[in-house]
């Protein structure tokens, strides 16, 4: 699972049939360890999240398990609203 934060929606008119019904959110992954960058992707949500809110996204064959879609061609899904994110950086030395 990753964490990210809702950037964006997606609307298509055209799409694979396993996608209908699906509300589809582009995620940007947030890594509060390192701060590193990451690229967007984007998810099937379920649970009415929307832009700005930090989420927690399931990611492979779990992904489609969730929406108990199996056959659906879904990589990623919203699977929680997220209030509070607590991160400790401690210093480790050798």
């Amino acid at each position: 699972m990753l964490i990210g934060k809702v950037v964006g929606n997606i609307w298509a008119t055209r799409k694979e049939e396993g996608l209908n019904g699906l509300k589809l959110l582009v995620i940007k992954p947030i890594d509060y360890y390192t701060e590193g960058d990451f690229p967007t992707l984007v998810a099937a949500d379920f649970i009415g999240a929307g832009v700005g809110e930090t989420v927690l996204v399931a990611t492979g064959s779990s992904a489609r398990k969730v929406l108990d879609r199996d056959s659906a061609p879904i990589d990623a899904t919203v699977v929680g609203i997220l209030d509070v994110v607590e991160v400790e950086k401690a210093c480790h030395q050798a």
